[in-house]
Formats: structure tokens, C-alpha cells, sequence
């Protein structure tokens, strides 16, 4: 398939990226480069622009005249979208719009939407599932409900059809260390505590330990970008063969909290570092784990990498090389 990819040289878009040319897919890559990083698009042409350039959407869309879109472009930092919310209505949901009008009027008919569980908010019941109500507690939860919300309306009016993957915590890095997490400033936990155990970082704070969790810290499902990376090829071929939508939880199923995410790390990398305990940040609810039962059914989709110390593991290897790297 000829296929664009927005946000392409993005984590986890640069993950999806290589599994599609690797499956022999012809692949445009879209990304303004403010966050992800020209090598590592291993497969496929680089443009740089940003969707909320009409006319350059339009002059991508004429030339190639993709059959599918894969959507990532977005911004993803909880506190940051608390502190700037119009920022993120105008990257997240806005340039969706944008992207959704020219996808209208170049007829391509799929798209794979990158989403999050953070459209849940806080549910009333852990695992949560996809019928769960939407109730974000913050401005990058409403973007992307909002951007998926106008997505399943085009598609219910239009001949379009779309898989939403509402993601849970991704982690890891390509296991052969090609590409991995490069963002400046992470703020997710295994990419900050790995980062401290090389010895990037004096410390780790854990924000939060009063939730209503077994250790009071956060519990979070964390699934490895490779094992997320093949649902959107999955997903693609849903799309095709099935020609319906559908909106997916994508985790594992299983929660771990921050202290025991932290002891793994410990444990694998073979040296402790400094924890600091600080208070909880606004936006972040105390548990989010995915009912995942309907991504396994309807994308016959097998997860190979259903382990924290794996995960960590191609985390950890990632650090160590961009370590060696700044020496």
C-alpha cells in the first residue's frame, strides 16, 4: 500500500514506520521534526511540514495519492497540554480537522488513528474497557477524544473507515537498538528511571504516593512499542479485509505500579539510584490498566514482548547506547 505517515519520525511512529517497510509497504513520512528525529526514519521518503499547513497537506495528497493515512502527529506531555490546553486543542485535535478535510478530499478511504487511554479519565472500574465512558481529566485526553470523536463522525457520514488504538503506557525500544526514545525531557517512567540508571539523571521522583493503589504510587499497563507497532500493521489489514471501524484499547492487561516499575529497573540494570517522593501532578489518575480482550479478538493480534523485564531490558540497551553516543 502507498502510505502516509504522520508524525512518522516520532517514538513511536519511527517503530511503526520500520515494521511497514520491513512488510514491503511504500511509506511518505510527515513530521515538522519539533519532536522526532530525521534518522530515525529507516524506511520510506522524509517530508517536513505540519498539518496545519493546508496547502502543503494538499500538495502531499495530489502527488502520491495514498491508500491508507496512519495518524501519530500529535503532542503527548500530560502537565505540559495542563499548563498550554490551547496548544494541544490546535496540534492534537485542530490539525486532525485539517488532516480529516484533505483525507475528504483526496478520498482516502483508511486511516489508523494514534489515541490514548487517557481518554478514560479516571474509570469507574479497572480493567477498563473500550464502552467505558469518556471522561478525560485533562487537555491531552480531550484533544485526542475530540480528534477521534470527529474521525468516527466523517466515518459514519462518508465511506471512510478507521481503527482508533487507544494506547496505554508504551515502552521499550527496537530490539536490535536501531531507534528508540530520543525526546528531550522525557517524562515516561521507564525511559526516565533507565536514563537514571545510566546515569544520565541524579535522581527519579515518583509523583504520588497517596492513590488509592496497593503501594500508594500510580499503576499503569505498560506495553512494549514493538508489540504496539504491530497492531497498527494489524490494523491496516483489519481495515481491509473487514472494511469497518473499529476502537481498540491497546495494553496488556496488566498493571504494574510506579515502585515496582522502579525495582525492575533496579534489578535489570544492576545498580540502584536516587528515588524522590513529591507530590502527585495535575492530570494523572491513580490506575489505567486496559480490558484488552477486544484488540486480541477482532486483530487476531499477538503480543511477543508481554513482559516488564523485556521491556526494560531494549530500554535499557537504548540509554546505554545514547550514553556511548554523547561520550
Amino acid at each position: 500500500m502507498k502510505l502516509l505517515v504522520t508524525g512518522g519520525a516520532g517514538y513511536i511512529g519511527s517503530h511503526v514506520v520500520r515494521q511497514l517497510g520491513e512488510a514491503g509497504h511504500q511509506i511518505v513520512v510527515y513530521d515538522d521534526l519539533s519532536t522526532g528525529r530525521e534518522e530515525a526514519v529507516l524506511y520510506g521518503d522524509l517530508v517536513q511540514g505540519t498539518l496545519s499547513d493546508r496547502q502543503a497537506l494538499a500538495s502531499l495528497f495530489s502527488t502520491h495519492r495514498f491508500d491508507a493515512v496512519l495518524h501519530f502527529a500529535a503532542k503527548i506531555v500530560v502537565p505540559e497540554s495542563v499548563a498550554h490546553p490551547l496548544m494541544y486543542y490546535r496540534n492534537n485535535t485542530s490539525n486532525t480537522l485539517n488532516l480529516l478535510e484533505t483525507m475528504q478530499e483526496y478520498q482516502v478511504k483508511y486511516l489508523v488513528f494514534s489515541c490514548t487511554a487517557a481518554v478514560y479519565g479516571i474509570p469507574d472500574q479497572v480493567p477498563v474497557s473500550e464502552q467505558a465512558p469518556l471522561q478525560p481529566i485533562n487537555p491531552y485526553g480531550a484533544s485526542k477524544m475530540m480528534s477521534e470523536r470527529m474521525i468516527a463522525d466523517y466515518a459514519s457520514s462518508s465511506d471512510m473507515q478507521f481503527v482508533s488504538l487507544r494506547y496505554f503506557n508504551v515502552a521499550g525500544a527496537d530490539l536490535q537498538c536501531r531507534i528508540g526514545q530520543a525526546t528531550p525531557n522525557a517524562t515516561h517512567l521507564i525511559k526516565v528511571g533507565c536514563e537514571a540508571a545510566v546515569g544520565k539523571r541524579e535522581s527519579v521522583s515518583i509523583f504520588g504516593t497517596d492513590f488509592s493503589t496497593p503501594d500508594g504510587t500510580g499503576v499503569r499497563d505498560y506495553i512494549h512499542v514493538e508489540d504496539l507497532a504491530s497492531a497498527h500493521l494489524a490494523s491496516l489489514d483489519f481495515l481491509v479485509n473487514e472494511n469497518r471501524s473499529e476502537i481498540l484499547n491497546c495494553g496488556y492487561g496488566r498493571g504494574y505500579s510506579v515502585r515496582e516499575v522502579l525495582d525492575e529497573i533496579t534489578a535489570v540494570a544492576g545498580g540502584s539510584f536516587k528515588i524522590l517522593e513529591a507530590p502527585r501532578r495535575a492530570g494523572d489518575p491513580p490506575q489505567l490498566v486496559a480490558n484488552n480482550e477486544k484488540i486480541l479478538t477482532e486483530l487476531n493480534w499477538s503480543p511477543k514482548y508481554n513482559d516488564l523485564s523485556v521491556i526494560i531490558q531494549s530500554a535499557l540497551k537504548w540509554e546505554e547506547k545514547l550514553a556511548k553516543s554523547r561520550v
